[in-house]
């Protein structure tokens, strides 16, 4: 599941995708894996991240989040993913190809760097067994390929960023 804090004024996007193992934790150009929690009270519990546990306090207020973990207490802004989606101008949400539907990669046909136009295939998804073709919805430069091949996604993740040409 795809969701959006902010961490001393700098917004990270991260999202959560099944796994054999449980859970792996996207964050930028990052998988982390396996990823989980166990909870013991309302306010605390244990933090497993790639096979080491942490015990973790927290407190949620609307959509403020403190956190206390390794004896340092952090607060985070949490931001409604529908909002951060309907906050995108206009123009930059037409150089991402995002997701219509939660799936996995099968297939990527460009790679950064390469031109393209409006339409042409950027890549085949799966989704509850129906292969998608995933297309460029204007013309410019691969900039960002999100998912490699076998990597699953959320509805609405970015698969693919644009660049305008001649940037």
């Amino acid at each position: 599941m795809y969701h959006s804090f902010e961490l001393d004024g700098v917004d990270h996007q991260v999202w959560l995708s099944a796994s054999q193992q449980g859970y792996r934790l996207h964050l930028r150009d990052q998988v982390i894996a396996p990823v989980g929690f166990a909870h013991h009270s309302n306010s605390s519990g244990i933090l497993t991240i790639a096979g080491e546990s942490e015990p973790v306090r927290f407190v949620i207020d609307g959509d403020m989040i403190h956190v206390h973990i390794r004896g340092r207490t952090r607060t985070l802004r949490y931001r409604d993913p529908l909002e951060t989606l309907a906050s995108v101008s206009q123009e930059a949400s037409s150089l991402v190809a995002r997701a219509p539907m939660p799936g996995v990669v099968v297939t990527t046909r460009v790679s950064p760097g390469q031109p393209v136009t409006a339409g042409m295939t950027l890549m085949m998804i799966e989704s509850m067994k129906l292969e998608t073709i995933i297309r460029s919805p204007q013309d410019g430069v691969v900039d960002r390929i999100h998912f490699n091949e076998g990597e699953s996604f959320e509805r609405d993740a970015a698969l693919v960023t644009l660049s305008k040409e001649g940037r």
